[in-house]
């Protein structure tokens, strides 16, 4: 039997007879006498797969199985009194007795018919509810033991009655929502009297799963019964409203636009009686526009073909506007439009000289750029990739070229973007498809030719939505950028005559691929004399022009600056010096607007009133008086700075300790100098019997800091070297550089932010890998004045050069007798 709609008011019928024409109501009398039936001992059951038979409920039924046929035939023939159970999986075609539900229901047949289609339909009505007790045959249909299912009394107090009204309620709303159930339902429904019977009637007739409809035939309570049947009907009822709702929405939206069409309609009559259509207007003025553009002959037959399926369009189609936009971005892309080149290398040097203070490299490398296209004009351009830590003027750099070179600018950030259409758009098929941000900047600039800078390019993102970083592998290769592809634009488009300036912190970030196709430029930290003079020059004028002061008002000396360069920042670049000389002309403008008296040349004394204590104390290098404590050079974000490395020895069984929130990289130097020294103790005078004896802790000052790389494996060692040999270190020492098992250095990077931080904590000696020589000669020589670099190869060579021949005052008491030193 397929599922009924939700009421049939003439399902709801009393005990009747197969000659009765109409059916009414059942009264409560009829339900009396119906209760008070005997119910048989045994039964034949007929499955029923689709639905489920309630007490006083007529429904029809489709028989279609061989079984169910023999059993109506023969009880229609008979008493007329079957048991209906509904079967557990309705996709068994022949259930047993064991797939049956447990309660099922008395039914009298009332009557037999022969459909037109050959099916057998077959009308019963709903007696008394029984359980299954066991089954007495299984051919040619299942016959089965039944025991009257008992129902507990129920008190129809005040809060029974409350519910049944809800529930009346509930199912005159169901009936008046639902455009499938007759109007007429509702006066059945009134003129149900038998509480029972209504919990039974729409039970039935509700559109509920069979799983629940059958739970309710179980319950033994009425009050149960009626409570689950008001948690269905609300659930129909909230799905009923929320149809009607977007039924209600998409009517609305068809009418509006069914209105939007009659009102263009007319708006194209009265255009044309004025003598000319908006549509052709136009298409004709795209038409004339496209006549001016420089591009090939490729775009142009693109161009005509999309112009002429504009031009099938009707103008209140929804696909009318998109395809209008798409035309309107060809026109205004900038196809070889280019912007005159300024080939003055002598202006160019001073603007950028204007406008930064160093990056000696990267300006040389801009002048040269400017020398080759000056001499052959169609040079491909170069893609740069400026590295270096936050603040020291990358990004910013780009529009000092742009203006050097007299170019327009354009500025990506790619910082977090983790979607490959931000940079290959989004085909026009999509709802509210975009071009690229690169070809949307490009038609922001107005020229074929800008210098284009993509800031942050180490900081692209990868996820579902695509590798935005493999999307720019086209783009930055000057073989292939010629022929740019963007999903929205569909033609090729020439990114070849511009010039790319990409910006990152590090390159570890960046993918193997794209970092080959660019050109790295190392934008160093700057010293604090550098910082000085950027300050002088270049922050200070800028932070008093934007707070409204004059030359007169403010004075800040050098040695203040450097103040607050130590005190107060720690950085590799200038953006926190900028935030704290800001906050300086802030505190001199409010007492200049209060009329206050104030000192123009700034004291110590205000430079604390105004930022407060100092936040950073100076490195400072710790004695050597301590055995095992040896000072490196690391980088970090934001800069060089000197690192502690702190190691003690505690009796115990040769146990490694490592403290300080270190990376897993910093713990494997840790673990390779401890098993190097092991290896080569008797070459460095300990007994090597000392490290089954003895516990070794290793701590990183600063733990909350994380700490990690390969540089200080050279520290690392010299430290436990110090520890087990109780030897000094030497004064005024610092050291970094890469371990190996085999006793090698290897080279590092960031030497030139190391030096610069070894410098601030008046160190005087740097122990560092032969190879990073190279990196000391780009250094300027003011810089590295008053540093002794020792270069080395070997391991052996670092402990020969950082630990004395003396030990400390107060050894270590080492129960093991010592070796001698051996040389």
């Amino acid at each position: 039997m397929s599922k009924q709609d939700i009421f049939d008011f003439h399902s709801a019928m009393p005990i009747i007879n197969e000659d009765t024409e109409f059916f009414p109501l059942m009264s409560q009398q009829d339900e009396e006498e119906m209760n008070n039936e005997e119910t048989p001992e045994t039964l034949a059951i007929l499955p029923l797969r689709n639905t489920v038979l309630f007490p006083g409920v007529v429904i029809p039924i489709t028989v279609g199985r061989d079984k169910s046929i023999k059993l109506i035939k023969e009880a229609y023939k008979g008493n007329k009194i079957i048991g209906v159970v509904s079967q557990k999986d309705v996709s068994i075609e022949d259930p047993t007795f064991e797939q049956l539900n447990t309660v099922g229901t008395v039914a009298n047949i009332i009557k037999l018919l022969q459909m037109p289609d050959g099916n057998t339909t077959v009308i019963i009505q709903g007696k008394q509810r029984f359980s299954l007790i066991e089954e007495v045959q299984n051919e040619p249909y299942i016959k089965a033991v039944v025991k009257k299912f008992e129902e507990q009394k129920h008190k129809a107090d005040k809060e029974f009655k409350t519910l049944i009204a809800s529930i009346r309620e509930m199912s005159a709303q169901i009936i008046q929502l639902s455009p499938n159930i007759p109007s007429e339902a509702s006066i059945a429904l009134k003129n149900i009297e038998s509480n029972s019977f209504l919990i039974n009637f729409i039970s039935s007739n509700m559109n509920a799963e069979m799983a629940d409809k059958q739970k309710i035939l179980e319950m033994d309570k009425l009050q149960e019964r009626a409570q689950k049947v008001m948690e269905l009907l609300m659930v129909e009822l909230q799905m009923l409203e929320l149809r009607n709702q977007i039924q209600s929405k998409v009517r609305t939206d068809l009418d509006k636009q069914q209105r939007d069409y009659f009102l263009n309609q007319q708006l194209k009559t009265i255009q044309e009686e004025l003598g000319g259509n908006s549509a052709d207007l136009e298409f004709d003025a795209l038409q004339e526009k496209a006549k001016k553009k420089k591009w090939s002959q490729s775009v142009a037959d693109h161009f005509d073909k999309e112009l002429d399926k504009l031009g099938r369009m009707n103008p209140a189609a929804p696909d009318y506007s998109v395809q209008l936009n798409y035309l309107e971005l060809l026109l205004d892309l900038p196809w070889s439009e280019f912007t005159k080149d300024n080939f003055d290398l002598k202006r160019a040097q001073r603007i950028l000289d204007k406008d930064h203070f160093g990056l000696e490299k990267v300006k040389q490398r801009i002048v040269e750029y400017l020398a080759v296209l000056k001499l052959k004009r169609d040079m491909k351009a170069p893609i740069l990739c400026l590295v270096g830590p936050p603040g020291v003027g990358k990004t910013s750099l780009g529009k000092s070229i742009a203006k050097a070179l007299g170019r327009k600018y354009v500025r990506m950030a790619l910082g977090g973007i983790r979607d490959e259409a931000e940079i290959r758009g989004h085909r026009k098929t999509y709802i509210g498809a975009m071009p690229g941000r690169i070809i949307s900047s490009i038609k922001k600039a107005g020229a074929d030719n800008p210098v284009f800078v993509l800031d942050e390019i180490d900081k692209v993102g990868t996820d579902h939505r695509g590798d935005p970083s493999s999307a720019l592998l086209e783009v930055l290769d000057p073989e292939q950028n010629n022929a740019f592809y963007d999903h929205y634009v569909e033609v090729d488009y020439d990114l070849s005559n511009i010039l790319f300036i990409a910006t990152a912190n590090s390159l570890s970030t960046i993918q193997p691929a794209l970092l080959d196709r660019m050109e790295i430029i190392e934008v160093n930290g700057y010293t604090i004399e550098e910082k000085i003079e950027i300050a002088k020059k270049y922050l200070l004028p800028k932070q008093k022009e934007n707070h409204g002061l004059q030359n007169k008002d403010i004075n800040l000396k050098p040695a203040l600056i450097e103040k607050v360069i130590e005190d107060y920042t720690r950085e590799s670049g200038v953006r926190g010096l900028e935030k704290k000389i800001g906050s300086l002309v802030r505190g001199v403008a409010t007492k200049l607007a209060m009329e206050e008296e104030y000192n123009v040349t700034l004291a110590n004394e205000d430079i604390e009133r105004i930022l407060g204590a100092p936040i950073y104390d100076k490195d400072l290098y710790e004695g050597n008086e301590v055995a095992g404590v040896v000072t490196g050079l690391a980088w970090t974000s934001v800069g060089g700075d000197i690192l502690f490395i702190e190691s003690s020895l505690s009796p115990g069984k040769g146990k490694l300790t490592l403290t300080g929130n270190l990376g897993d990289v910093m713990k494997e130097s840790a673990v390779i100098a401890l098993a190097y020294l092991r290896a080569h103790a008797a070459e460095f005078g300990i007994d090597y019997t000392l490290f089954d004896n003895w516990d070794v802790h290793v701590h990183v000052p600063a733990g909350a800091t994380p700490k990690d790389g390969p540089s200080a494996g050279v520290t690392m060692l010299t430290a436990l070297t110090s520890a087990f040999t109780q030897r000094k270190v030497k004064q005024n020492l610092a050291m970094t550089g890469e371990i190996t098992l085999r006793g090698k250095v290897l080279p590092v990077g960031g030497i030139k932010e190391k030096i610069l931080a070894a410098k601030r904590a008046n160190i005087k000696e740097i122990i560092l890998c032969k190879s990073n020589r190279k990196d000391i000669l780009e250094i300027k020589e003011s810089y590295i004045k008053d540093l002794t670099f020792h270069y080395v190869t070997e391991m052996s060579e670092v402990i020969e050069l950082a630990l004395t021949k003396n030990k400390v005052k107060k050894p270590l008491d080492l129960t093991i007798k010592i070796a001698p030193i051996v040389n």
